[in-house]
């Protein structure tokens, strides 16, 4: 389902999140946090993955904690692969590591620091509500229409995915994990319910790469596959 923000943040940092969530929502936006908003006993990773995709801007929690989550650099990887604006909100005073820094030398940043935090969420919500009321009219829209075809995908792909034979989708998983990390269940499992053709797959999963060097990879995997299946 669409909706502004999504917050990332690491685990030592929930009382933060779940505060500029109570703030933000207070503000008349809606937001997208974990553990809240996953369905019970759903696949994390794919909910987190469509989360993102849905929302129109993420909030990433910064500190030493999240500086070092392998978790948060996955959802700033997905984002920016989105083309998703990302605004930083620093609680603390620690530079990007070279992981993330890549991805955040060009996002809009805002400090939360020194204490106490409750001007620093006013200036937040003050710069959200400024930035989602400049975005382009349609934006709503393209989500809202990319989140039913999505779903539309979904459904119509089940019997497509019978088409993959189990252990090729399990070393297409294999392969894209090797670039991507865990991620790549849920996107292999979607690619495979939307694909008409095993070509066809193997696009749709190299989309999902940002770096040249990772598509080239996966391209020289997805030939030794075919040749071993021969």
């Amino acid at each position: 389902m669409p909706h502004d923000i999504f917050v990332s943040y690491s685990q030592p940092d929930r009382e933060c999140a779940l505060e500029i969530v109570t703030r933000v929502e207070g503000c008349g936006l809606s937001c997208w946090v974990a553990p809240r908003d996953i369905s019970p006993a759903a696949d994390w990773a794919a909910e987190i993955i469509d989360a993102i995709s849905n929302a129109r801007l993420m909030v990433l929690i910064f500190s030493a904690s999240s500086n070092d989550s392998p978790q948060v650099r996955r959802e700033v990887e997905r984002a920016v692969h989105r083309q998703l604006r990302i605004l930083t909100f620093r609680i603390e005073n620690v530079l990007p590591s070279k992981s993330l820094e890549y991805f955040l030398s060009s996002q809009h940043w805002l400090n939360a620091f020194p204490p106490p935090r409750e001007t620093h969420y006013e200036r937040l919500c003050s710069h959200l509500r400024t930035a989602l009321a400049t975005a382009p009219a349609v934006a709503s829209s393209a989500v809202a229409s990319s989140a039913a075809a999505s779903m539309s995908a979904r459904k119509e792909g089940t019997a497509a995915a019978a088409v993959f034979a189990p252990p090729l989708l399990r070393s297409l998983e294999i392969e894209l994990a090797a670039c991507i990390g865990p991620i790549a269940r849920h996107l292999v499992t979607r690619a495979a319910a939307r694909a008409a053709s095993a070509e066809e797959l193997q696009t749709r999963l190299m989309a999902e790469l940002d770096s040249e060097r990772d598509r080239v990879r996966f391209l020289e995997a997805c030939r030794r596959l075919r040749q071993s299946r021969e």
